[in-house]
């Protein structure tokens, strides 16, 4: 429990306005995603590096846990403070600190909105291309701390590709600092790709260097509609083996297109099975070039229909129904179970094809859609948890998709990192030793076990 005294002490370290325990306060970040809750005793608001490493020296003295939290969008318990004590909320760690144009690199805190940062290095030409689906309002830090993707993951890669360096306070309070200003830096060990995707159990991330790329001056977005699920899942391949680099290359089955059917302005007909939902970017003579690759590629196959926009107003249209589907799943049944796995390209038909026997046998309803570019495909589960039978499937299915995830040479978690909804199954991937080499990494940075405590690790291994 944290006493009086230790509010007093934090109070002193952060100020009163950024310090809250009223209850009404604690409730709003004692959940994510996912909708598990756990009530923090307190919340702290810093504004600067100095402050965050003074909490964690109070919390190694008092030996209270911190959960550090960027805007709780994350999908699997990362910033749920599951053992109580303080939540240490980035979002007064705002700011853009700079955009160095000639070094094509971004200074920023980690509280800054992706989407925001989007914005502001798209007004001197340049961008920053990792663009999860919540990123009008994620965090970076968030981002970082999950190692997050989304759709242009398949050719500009994830936000680990996009960290040149870290300023990060160690559960200790001590500060640390990683990576270089520079594309190339092999001085010692690689802490920055050890802090990326490590949710916030070995450090909290004060500030980052992001890597920034000029602004692609030419896009063509296209919408393909197939008769067959099963060419469709196997043309995702077969597009990126014929030198084309899409930007996108997302995938939505039947049940995900009939959720959407009714927010498109051309629905596609009743027989369409699937859709994959293909831009392109860059020069506009290599655009073009890949343009016409991709259609003779589609050239007289029987089970496609393939949609070139024409206008930005066709393309948020193709981009309408993508978007729309995570919300419109509880049409289908009030609760979900959202895993994001990853295969390999060419296993995404067998995936698929697996979750369409899941869902027979347990009498689920499942859709399958997300990002085929890069073999990380979205499998939802609706059910209703109030039914006890329903529930029990809906366990058991996700026990037995990750088995055949990993049988196929893929993984439970594309970019959704593991918290503690995916801790229990972690075993099914890695193997004895590699886990203990990670819970060494964490005794050695946290040996009290108090920065976001209950994360990654089955709790019945610890």
């Amino acid at each position: 429990m944290m006493d009086s005294n230790i509010i007093k002490k934090l109070e002193e370290i952060v100020g009163k306005d950024s310090l809250t325990t009223r209850e009404e306060d604690l409730h709003c970040y004692s959940f994510d995603g996912t909708g598990k809750a756990y009530l923090p005793e307190v919340v702290a608001y810093p504004q600067n590096t100095e402050q965050v490493s003074n909490i964690m020296k109070l919390a190694n003295e008092y030996n209270f846990a911190v959960v550090p939290r960027g805007a709780g969008s994350g999908m699997t318990g990362g910033a749920v403070p599951l053992k109580g004590g303080l939540v240490m909320a980035m979002s007064k760690l705002n700011r853009i600190l700079e955009i160095d144009v000639d070094n094509q690199i971004a200074v920023v805190e980690p509280g800054v909105v992706t989407g925001d940062l989007q914005k502001e290095v798209k007004k001197v030409g340049l961008s920053y291309p990792p663009d999860p689906a919540s990123l009008k309002y994620c965090t970076i830090g968030g981002n970082a701390a999950e190692c997050a993707g989304g759709p242009s993951a398949v050719k500009y890669g994830v936000t680990k590709d996009f960290i040149l360096g870290l300023e990060v306070v160690l559960p200790s309070g001590e500060i640390l600092h990683t990576g270089a200003r520079t594309e190339k830096s092999v001085t010692g060990y690689d802490l920055t790709r050890l802090f990326v995707g490590s949710e916030g159990t070995l450090g909290i991330i004060t500030k980052i260097f992001a890597r920034l790329l000029p602004l692609p001056v030419h896009k063509e977005t296209f919408l393909v509609e197939s008769t067959s699920l099963k060419a469709a899942t196997e043309m995702v391949a077969k597009i990126l083996n014929a030198n084309i680099t899409p930007r996108t290359l997302e995938y939505m089955d039947k049940t995900a297109i009939s959720i959407v059917r009714d927010k498109l302005t051309n629905p596609p007909p009743e027989t369409v099975e699937a859709m994959l939902l293909i831009e392109l970017d860059g020069e506009e003579t290599a655009v073009l070039a890949q343009t016409e690759r991709m259609k003779a590629l589609f050239a007289g196959l029987e089970d496609f229909t393939i949609k070139h926009a024409q206008t930005e107003e066709e393309v948020n249209d193709m981009w309408q129904a993508r978007r729309s589907i995570s919300p419109s799943t509880f049409n289908l049944r009030p609760n979900k179970i959202s895993e994001d796995v990853a295969v390999p390209r060419s296993r995404i038909p067998e995936l698929v094809e697996y979750t369409e026997k899941l869902a027979k046998e347990y009498g689920l309803i499942i859709l399958t859609f997300g990002h085929a570019g890069d073999g990380n495909i979205h499998v939802n589960m609706m059910l209703d948890r109030s039914d006890i039978k329903q529930a029990m499937a809906g366990k058991k299915a996700v026990d037995l998709l990750f088995k055949h995830a990993v049988k196929l040479q893929g993984t439970l978690s594309g970019e959704h990192g593991i918290g503690i909804s995916k801790a229990p199954y972690l075993t099914f991937e890695l193997d004895e030793t590699t886990i203990k080499v990670m819970k060494s990494l964490k005794q050695l940075f946290d040996p009290n076990n108090i920065l976001n405590p209950g994360k990654i690790f089955p709790q019945t291994a610890e």
